[in-house]
């Protein structure tokens, strides 16, 4: 009988941590984050060397991995789709983007941004191309950054559950795990 009780009271105090742990923090799943990501697939950019060469840049198939590469950073991956027109003509490439970033709550908004963006690798097709899209990544680079720098991933809302609504009001924070953007709502 005493072993039952054990058990029983063992039980007991994981649910009351679980709850405590649920009512202490708001957990956004990398799930959620890819689902927040696919409003940011079709940004367009035009860049260009004036009187050398112009493209126009299309991102998309946006997805993200947490804290999962490296401590509390966002792996994003994504394809661009690049229209390139020259004094050669005009040509048609496609290139696969690994990028690195910080995110960063913004208390006083209760969303999250993708921060100090940076292009870690691309892969280039067709291979001719290279040398072309290598000179322009540093340009795409920067305009990616401003522009995650700027709109943020992720908004909490008052209105998708109560946990969340929570957040928006006491958050203190974030931390990055394996998987997932934890808001703390203290400190």
């Amino acid at each position: 009988m005493n072993k039952a009780f054990l058990g029983f009271a063992a039980l007991l105090f994981i649910g009351l941590l679980t709850a405590c742990n649920q009512l202490a923090q708001y957990t956004i799943s990398e799930q959620e984050i890819n689902q927040a990501l696919q409003k940011h697939n079709n940004f367009a950019k035009d860049i260009g060397i004036s009187g050398l060469v112009s493209a126009h840049i299309v991102l998309s198939d946006l997805n993200s991995e947490v804290g999962r590469e490296e401590p509390n950073k966002v792996t994003l991956s994504g394809n661009a789709e690049v229209n390139i027109s020259s004094l050669l003509g005009t040509q048609h490439a496609t290139m696969k983007l690994k990028m690195k970033t910080s995110p960063f709550f913004d208390q006083q908004q209760g969303a999250i941004y993708l921060k100090d963006l940076e292009i870690m690798e691309s892969q280039i097709q067709p291979e001719k191309m290279q040398p072309v899209l290598q000179s322009l990544i540093p340009y795409l680079n920067q305009s990616l950054k401003s522009y995650f720098d700027q709109k943020p991933v992720y908004v909490l809302s008052t209105d998708r559950s109560k946990a969340e609504s929570l957040a928006k009001t006491f958050a203190k924070g974030l931390i990055v795990k394996p998987g997932e953007l934890v808001i703390p709502f203290t400190e």
